[in-house]
């Protein structure tokens, strides 16, 4: 689990193809806060958690499958490409953003961004099958990094993002065009999906009620 305050921007200098999948050598610079990495822990790149499987100075490698590749931009990464990093939570940290899981939803599409006085906003266009787990002022991870829901379109949403977490992360990067990785926030999904459960004829329905109870002694 991670909470999407990003701790460094890797490089990524290595892309081999394996089998489907892809295996990704990762630069990174902060070595107070990486130094201590391991094999088999997970660690969050632009938003999406991967295994470490192995490690060197400055570097470690993951693997990631075909599943990862198709909802991911993962597929689209090259030599020198940036990324978010982000290693998993302990529990005695500050939850300073939200709690995000690494699995990432889909990718959308930077659809607008504009430069206002004290932030840049971006509009960001996502399937219209994701509506029901996006809320205004709700909590979007984006490439990793938490932002939260400012405005909300039927198919798109911005974010409005403060000069320090641009100038912190790869959002400098982005134009309109680019893809982002986007997970939508787990409490959302977790509730939409009992809303829709209850909805489902398909479902049994309990035949437990007040009568039930007294009758077997409640």
């Amino acid at each position: 689990m991670f909470t999407g305050i990003v701790k460094d921007v890797g490089m990524v200098k290595g892309v081999t193809p394996r089998n489907g999948g892809l295996r990704l050598r990762v630069l990174y610079t902060n070595i107070g806060e990486f130094g201590g990495l391991s094999v088999d822990e997970s660690v969050s790149i632009n938003g999406v958690c991967q295994t470490v499987i192995a490690l060197g100075e400055n570097w470690f490698e993951v693997d990631s499958v075909e599943e990862t590749l198709s909802k991911t931009t993962f597929g689209s990464m090259r030599n020198g490409s940036r990324v978010n990093l982000e290693r998993a939570v302990r529990p005695m940290d500050r939850l300073g953003g939200h709690f995000v899981l690494g699995h990432v939803d889909c990718a959308g599409s930077v659809h607008e961004i504009k430069e206002l006085g004290t932030s840049r906003e971006i509009w960001i266009s996502f399937p219209e099958t994701f509506n029901p787990y996006i809320v205004p002022a709700g909590s979007i991870t984006i490439d990793g990094v938490s932002l939260t829901v400012a405005k909300l379109d039927t198919q798109r949403f911005a974010v409005a993002v403060i000069p320090y977490t641009v100038a912190h992360t790869t959002l400098h990067l982005l134009r309109a065009g680019s893809r982002v990785n986007l997970e939508f926030d787990i409490l959302g999904k977790y509730v939409a999906r009992q809303l829709a459960s209850r909805q489902s004829p398909e479902l049994p329905v309990s035949t437990i009620n007040e009568s039930w109870l007294r009758e077997h002694g409640f």
